[in-house]
């Protein structure tokens, strides 16, 4: 009874030790999920907890059902649009990608440790894919925002890359275990079903657990719990028939993401404490489990590893992966540095471990460097590469609170909290002036213990709370008028997006004649708009910040409404004529 009460107690107090020190790490840019990993270590063996800890299934327990967690919040998250212009590039990352990265750093590890080739290509299996984990978390909490075609592209392949690395680690160690000479039909037959029941049974499950979740009447927090129990089930049971339980929960949050979900906003809210909790949960089992002084003999190799894989392996593979697609230099420098390594790596190395192969602890040792090092300078560097490489966007306004109308014919209306401040465009003006979209309306404005109730003449203050209730597709408009974000000022709307703007219905010859911009009509469309020029630039996908310089100007793209362009900015390269 004691043993049970310490260790409620040590997991208590690692638990809240982990969620107060994240708002130092906040402050100071370090990286959350090695603050989890640290704590966990010095908590362990070899720190100051000095509590031993070797129980390798459960640790792959804990990991799988934390991940399943992460994965499904991350789903729920990715929204449909992402898709238009990130499934192909991300999927091609998570398949090609993963084989090269696999192929390249394994035949270095095997020759810089010595070791069979087929052993090498495990180790490069292990760490070879991102991790879902981190990318969600570090991208979710750097503070940087990516222009779509990067973010999207990163945050699909994290969350879809880790099948094919498990199938890949599944393999190989058959292969090391049994003497088997290479991948033959078996293997590939494993592979096809690994990805088709996953594929199925995450869209077939998920519907299934979407219609019960509208279609059940339950208390408002039970709904959250039905959507994890359901995602877990999911994950479970995939894995269970042979296939892959990862790309299933991925694939159900995706669903239940973007389709009509009773209480949503609920359920996203607990899906974030969950997910926070699973990572914080699976990272501190994950830093117990390691002892850091049978690392040091294996601590050279693993860096020069490390260094490897970041800077050779993941880049070559990045740059074949995406060459079909419309990416810029900057663009894939950018990916092939985000190439972060977390939880999974250290969960794969676990395989070996608990099959009693001969060369296990090598490979879990070096496999937690290569997190290690990812965490350390990927993690740190994130705002700092984004910067460089020219991928961030001026961040979208946004209310302080949000939450859905739980009406039978308005379930696509919510509630959206505003504070004013002197820079929002509301602040000081009455309602009448304010062109706000059709089906919204402000129900109230607190101002200090006031409640009002506004008509046409009621003038908007500085530090009014607004209540608005709208539906949900009008979000961006209505936040740009009741709301403002500080932005770094290379992103200020004016810097990033040019000297004015233009409507990209605007024919494009008109534009040429008018502003004097020296650009060459295409032959075959001499009535081509602005948005059309441009949108054929990028293959008919493009996003927010796609830049083309052309005709003595920067044409930047502002404002998209589908795969429409809908505003152009535009800045003088040189002086106009």
């Amino acid at each position: 009874m004691d043993f049970t009460y310490t260790a409620l107690t040590i997991g208590a107090v690692l638990v809240l030790l982990s969620i107060v020190l994240t708002a130092v790490s906040s402050r100071v840019g370090f990286p959350l999920l090695l603050l989890f990993l640290a704590l966990g270590m010095l908590a362990g063996e070899d720190g100051l907890g000095k509590i031993p800890f070797q129980n390798y299934p459960a640790s792959f327990l804990i990991g799988n059902l934390a991940l399943a967690i992460i994965l499904l919040d991350g789903g729920m998250r990715t929204r449909a649009d992402s898709f238009r212009v990130a499934l192909w590039p991300a999927l091609s990352l998570a398949t090609v990608g993963v084989v090269l990265t696999v192929g390249i750093t394994g035949a270095f590890a095997a020759w810089l440790l010595d070791l069979p080739l087929w052993v090498g290509m495990l180790l490069g299996a292990i760490v070879g894919s991102t991790d879902a984990a981190a990318v969600f978390s570090l991208l979710n909490n750097s503070g940087v925002h990516l222009q779509q075609r990067v973010g999207a592209t990163l945050e699909i392949e994290s969350g879809s890359n880790d099948p094919m690395a498990v199938f890949l680690t599944v393999a190989l160690l058959e292969i090391t275990m049994q003497a088997e000479s290479g991948f033959g039909m078996t293997l590939l037959i494993s592979l096809v079903q690994q990805f088709g029941i996953g594929a199925l049974m995450g869209v077939g499950a998920g519907f299934m657990l979407l219609r019960a979740v509208n279609a059940l009447h339950l208390a408002a927090g039970l709904y959250a719990l039905l959507v994890c129990s359901g995602g877990v089930l999911i994950f479970a049971a995939t894995s269970a028939v042979g296939g892959s339980g990862i790309l299933a929960v991925y694939l159900t949050g995706i669903l239940l993401g973007n389709k009509r979900l009773r209480n949503k906003q609920g359920i996203l809210q607990v899906l974030d404490g969950a997910a926070w909790l699973s990572q914080i949960g699976m990272f501190l089992i994950l830093g117990l489990l390691v002892t850091p002084s049978s690392m040091m003999h294996y601590a050279i190799p693993a860096l020069i590893v490390a260094v490897w894989l970041t800077l050779i392996a993941r880049p070559l593979a990045v740059w074949v992966s995406l060459t079909p697609f419309v990416f810029s230099v900057r663009e894939k420098f950018f990916i092939s540095w985000v190439g972060l390594r977390g939880a999974v790596p250290i969960i794969l190395a676990l395989f070996p471990m608990m099959a009693g192969h001969e060369h296990a602890q090598l490979l879990f040792n070096i496999a937690f460097v290569v997190v290690l090092v990812s965490l350390m300078t990927q993690g740190f560097s994130i705002p700092l590469a984004a910067s460089i490489c020219k991928v961030e966007v001026p961040p979208e306004p946004e209310p302080a609170q949000r939450m859905a109308l739980e009406m039978p014919t308005h379930q696509e209306h919510e509630i959206f909290i505003f504070l004013l401040d002197e820079h929002t465009t509301a602040t000081n003006r009455q309602v009448r002036q304010l062109r706000m979209p059709a089906e919204s309306r402000i129900a109230a404005v607190f101002r200090g213990n006031q409640v009002l109730y506004p008509n046409g003449d009621t003038q908007l203050h500085q530090d009014d709370h607004l209540c608005v209730i709208g539906h949900t597709r009008d979000l961006p408009d209505i936040s740009r008028l009741f709301s403002t974000i500080a932005t770094p000022e290379h992103l200020d709307g004016h810097h990033f997006f040019g000297d004015f703007m233009l409507d990209g219905s605007a024919h494009l010859a008109d534009v040429c004649a008018f502003y004097g911009l020296k650009i060459t009509l295409p032959p075959d469309a001499p009535d081509i708009t602005l948005g059309e020029y441009i949108s054929r630039r990028f293959g008919g996908h493009c996003v927010v910040g796609d830049k083309i310089r052309e005709g003595g100007a920067k044409l930047v793209v502002a404002e998209m409404e589908r795969d429409e362009i809908r505003k152009v900015g535009i800045k003088w390269l040189q002086e106009p004529l």
